[in-house]
């Protein structure tokens, strides 16, 4: 048996109030990146991945205004989350 994944470690980017937490993964060696929000609930936790530059999107969970609400979050940091990844998250960043 073969794994078709290899898991990545991830990077924190933000953590809100409601404790809904922003992570992403390293930049692969493909290009992609990939974003994960995920918010505590009742029962569990809502989800939502979205690799990026494609901005293909696996949402289990969030209600349409709340993607809306993720999809244009993710779009305004995508320049920062992409650098991030490349530098190895927020430790690793560059000042330039």
């Amino acid at each position: 048996m073969f794994l078709e994944e290899v898991m990545y470690m991830m990077y924190p980017y933000m953590t809100f109030s409601d404790d809904t937490e922003v992570t992403h993964s390293p930049l692969r060696d493909n290009g992609t990146v990939n974003v994960y929000i995920e918010t505590p609930t009742d029962t569990g936790f809502k989800s939502l991945t979205c690799t990026l530059p494609e901005y293909a999107w696996d949402n289990n969970g969030y209600s349409e205004d709340e993607l809306k609400h993720w999809k244009e979050y993710v779009q305004n940091n995508v320049h920062i989350i992409m650098e991030l990844a490349r530098d190895g998250g927020f430790a690793n960043a560059s000042a330039d």
